[in-house]
């Protein structure tokens, strides 16, 4: 190797030494920076003529582990996901209250049980029927404060819903403007390293609010799809999350499919080619925080409240329904005949009968006097079935749509005035029948009485084209207006003849059907399925859908905590690679330092030889 090259190599290695010192530097510098990636420098070896050779740096590598970074996004999405379920299902724990404690459901219903169990051992005393009252005030206000903060939570959902929506939409246009940069560049330049940092940076954030999956090309563009297929990002193009809030949400407020029905925000997916998409009937987001919030809006809070709606309505029907059994046809045909004429909306007739296969069929018939809310849907497998009748048209037609919602059961129908009957024949048996009306008055001589009203209205049960009555009900229910006007109905339920005195009837009627008769309650409370549905005491009822919130709380607590460690690790692991570890720059630099000293030796003794060389040839 002559002179001329030995300097050449060793100039090219002092220039690589300083790019070295460079990114040394660096890296030291952004070791606190969130985001930035350990850099290496990328070194060729050159030929600088004859027998020598030389170094050049090209650029810089990034230190990574891609399969880590796509596994740590992964679960990224899962935590944020698990992080909003365990944060909200807290918050409805608090709602809820302490078991057994002040100011929760239980307490209520177990004072106001109290207070029954009291007044039936003196009747007719003033304090007592006051005391009864104001329990039973004291349990529908703690169901109006539930329903409240029930709805409060989905409210807060609906609205962090639209500001993840805003984020998502920063980050998205964010990367797809750094793909635009990142155009010409080469994936080793210094420059192309920082804005694929930022790149990222923003991804990770979209990792947190959804699933995604990311496909990077040959020119280092990346592109940004859901794991259900939808783009986010593509090249220098992205998708817009739109979201269209309604403010303050109520029991009412229920997402539908049909945009014009629906009572929650949209959530919509437009594509850069003007497309778009329905987020939530789609499905697109299957992970991460806005999943959670979707679901939290639209199914679990929303069961939370159908559970105490439930509650609510089973209550005031107990003590306001009336079952009475129809009156035996002997026929033949037989069958049994119904009074119709206190029927109301809501109200059923109710029929149980074998037909010819000698399968036994239990049937609701609904009185439904809205017209758009007709046929009833009934869950597979349901039990009873329900059929809805619109009473409200008279009776002709009343026979008329039963002969059309039983056609082929073998059962007749027909009437005189307002009795309805219900008759088998050779193919079918009518095996029972009653009618289930609501009270209407306060003194009507039965020990039921409409003791809780929806505000100012008799709950019935109605099914409307909007939905139930019972929906909402638990933030509506209050105690009956003329009651409350006249505390004795709590005990005198007949004015001709008079209510003896002492006679603990109504009392002890009303203790009965909150504390030990049992009710049937619907599936749509996550209890029970349509084909056995739950049954059981109210009480009973409130402490299983109470417990079942405590272990969804807790469960959702300890999948946080799982998917927290699974996602320390994973970043232990990414850090391991891509984090700046100042003892190995350290010794980085040591290294740079040796080969700058060797390199420098080299030119120095190049220079002393070609001194030599010029002073012996004068």
């Amino acid at each position: 190797m002559g002179l001329s090259s030995a300097l050449a190599t060793a100039l090219a290695g002092l220039r690589t030494n300083q790019a070295s010192l460079s990114i040394i530097s660096s890296n030291v510098a952004n070791a606190q920076t969130p985001g930035y990636v350990t850099q290496s420098p990328t070194q060729v070896e050159v030929a600088s003529g004859g027998d020598g050779s030389t170094v050049q740096t090209t650029g810089v590598n990034r230190q990574l582990d891609l399969f880590i970074q796509n596994q740590l996004r992964t679960e990224t999405s899962g935590s944020g996901y698990a992080d909003q379920m365990a944060n909200i299902l807290s918050q409805l724990q608090s709602v809820y209250g302490t078991p057994g404690g002040d100011g929760t459901l239980e307490s209520a219903l177990n004072n106001f049980t109290t207070a029954l169990q009291s007044l039936s051992t003196n009747p007719g005393n003033q304090s007592s029927q006051n005391v009864a009252l104001s329990a039973a005030q004291s349990l529908a206000t703690q169901l109006n404060t539930t329903t409240q903060g029930i709805q409060a939570l989905r409210t807060n959902v609906d609205q962090d819903i639209g500001n993840l929506a805003a984020q998502a939409n920063t980050d998205l246009t964010q990367i797809a403007n750094i793909n635009t940069k990142l155009q010409g560049l080469s994936a080793t330049d210094p420059q192309a390293a920082t804005l694929m940092d930022q790149r990222d940076g923003a991804i990770n954030d979209i990792a947190k609010l959804t699933d995604v999956r990311v496909v990077t090309d040959s020119s280092n563009q990346v592109s940004l799809f859901t794991t259900s297929g939808i783009q986010l990002v593509g090249g220098g193009l992205a998708s817009t999350v739109i979201y269209n809030t309604q403010g303050t949400l109520d029991a009412n407020s229920l997402y539908n499919t049909d945009p014009t029905k629906s009572g929650v925000g949209a959530l919509d997916i437009k594509l850069p080619n003007g497309a778009q998409i329905d987020a939530v009937a789609n499905n697109v987001f299957s992970s991460g925080q806005i999943a959670a919030d979707l679901k939290l809006r639209d199914q679990t809070l929303v069961q939370a409240q159908t559970q105490v709606d439930q509650l609510a309505a089973s209550m005031s029907s107990a003590l306001s329904d009336v079952t009475s059994a129809g009156t035996a046809v002997a026929g033949p045909p037989a069958g049994f005949s119904i009074n119709t004429s206190n029927v109301l909306p809501g109200n059923t007739i109710n029929l149980t009968y074998t037909d010819g296969s000698n399968v036994q069929h239990q049937v609701q018939i609904v009185n439904v006097t809205d017209p758009t809310a007709l046929p009833l849907q009934n869950a597979a497998n349901a039990n009873p079935q329900q059929v809805g009748i619109n009473f409200s048209l008279g009776m002709p037609s009343v026979i008329s749509q039963l002969n059309t919602a039983f056609s082929g059961s073998g059962l007749q129908f027909s009437n005189s005035g307002s009795t309805l009957s219900l008759l088998g024949s050779a193919s079918a048996t009518v095996n029972s029948a009653s009618s289930t009306t609501t009270t209407q008055t306060l003194a009507s001589g039965n020990a039921q009485l409409p003791l809780f009203t929806d505000g100012t209205s008799l709950y019935t049960g109605a099914i409307t084209g909007t939905g139930p009555e019972m929906t909402g009900l638990a933030g509506r229910i209050t105690v009956n207006a003329a009651l409350v006007a006249d505390p004795s109905k709590m005990s005198v339920y007949s004015t001709s003849p008079a209510t003896a005195a002492g006679d603990n009837t109504r009392s002890s009627f009303m203790f009965s059907q909150l504390t030990s008769a049992t009710f049937s309650y619907s599936p749509s409370t996550g209890l029970g399925s349509a084909a056995q549905p739950l049954k059981g005491t109210i009480s009973s009822y409130l402490q299983q859908f109470i417990s079942q919130q405590g272990s969804a709380s807790t469960l959702a607590t300890q999948l946080q905590q799982g998917q927290s460690v699974v996602v320390s690790t994973l970043q232990q692991k990414f850090d391991s690679t891509a984090a700046v570890n100042i003892d190995t720059e350290m010794s980085s630099l040591i290294q740079v330092q040796n080969t700058y000293a060797a390199n420098a030796h080299i030119m120095s003794v190049v220079q002393s030889m070609m001194q030599s060389l010029l002073q012996a040839n004068p």
